[in-house]
C-alpha cells in the first residue's frame, strides 16, 4: 500500500512572516550590528572566543523566537538583552567552576620541586656515606636527631670537644662534597 501523499504547501517568503520579525530583518540586523554586539560582549567578558560564542548564541535564540517578537523594530534591543543575559550566564558558570576546583594544598611543592628535593637528598646521603664514621655519626646526631653537643658526646662516649671537632670537620667535608656534586 502506498502512503497517501499530501500536497506540500509552499512556505511564505522569509520577508513575509505575518507575525514577528522576518529572517531578512534578522539577517540585516546581523550584518549591521554584529560588531557592536561583539563589543558589548567584550565589555562583559574577558576573551574573544567567549564573546563570539555569546553573540552567535544570541542570534540563534532570537532567530528561534522571531515569531514571538511583537515589534520587529525592537529586534536589536532583544539581541542586546540576550547578549547581556548570556554573558551573565557565562560568568556565573565560570565562577561556579572556579569554586568547585579543588583547592591546592598550601605548602604543596610542585612535581619539579619534589624531583629536585629527591635528587638533593640522594646527593646528601651519598656525601654523608663518604664521610668518616665519627663525622657522620656526629652530624646525624646533631642535625638529624637534633641532640645537643653534650647529648651526642654522652651517646658516642667521647668528649664535648671531640663532638665539636668531628662536627666542624664533617660539615666542611660535606660542604666540599655537595659543591663538587653540583658542578
Amino acid at each position: 500500500m502506498d502512503p497517501v501523499r499530501r500536497p506540500v504547501e509552499p512556505e511564505a517568503p522569509a520577508s513575509a512572516d505575518s507575525a514577528g520579525a522576518s529572517v531578512d530583518l534578522l539577517t540585516s540586523t546581523y550584518q549591521a550590528h554584529y560588531r557592536s554586539l561583539l563589543r558589548l560582549a567584550a565589555l562583559l567578558l574577558d576573551d574573544q572566543s567567549s564573546c563570539e560564542d555569546v553573540v552567535q548564541e544570541a542570534f540563534i535564540r532570537v532567530h528561534s523566537a522571531r515569531r514571538r517578537v511583537r515589534e520587529p523594530e525592537k529586534i536589536l534591543a532583544y539581541l542586546r538583552q540576550t547578549v547581556v543575559n548570556l554573558s551573565r550566564s557565562t560568568l556565573r558558570r565560570r565562577i561556579l567552576g572556579l569554586r568547585l576546583l579543588p583547592k591546592p594544598m598550601p605548602d604543596m611543592a610542585s612535581a619539579e620541586e619534589g624531583a629536585y628535593d629527591a635528587l638533593e637528598r640522594d646527593q646528601l646521603k651519598a656525601a654523608l656515606r663518604s664521610l668518616q664514621r665519627r663525622q657522620r655519626e656526629v652530624l646525624v646526631l646533631r642535625y638529624y636527631a637534633d641532640l645537643t653537643e653534650a647529648q651526642a658526646a654522652e651517646l658516642l662516649g667521647v668528649s664535648v670537644g671531640a663532638v665539636k671537632a668531628y662536627g666542624s670537620r664533617g660539615l666542611a667535608a660535606l660542604r666540599v662534597l655537595m659543591e663538587s656534586g653540583n658542578d
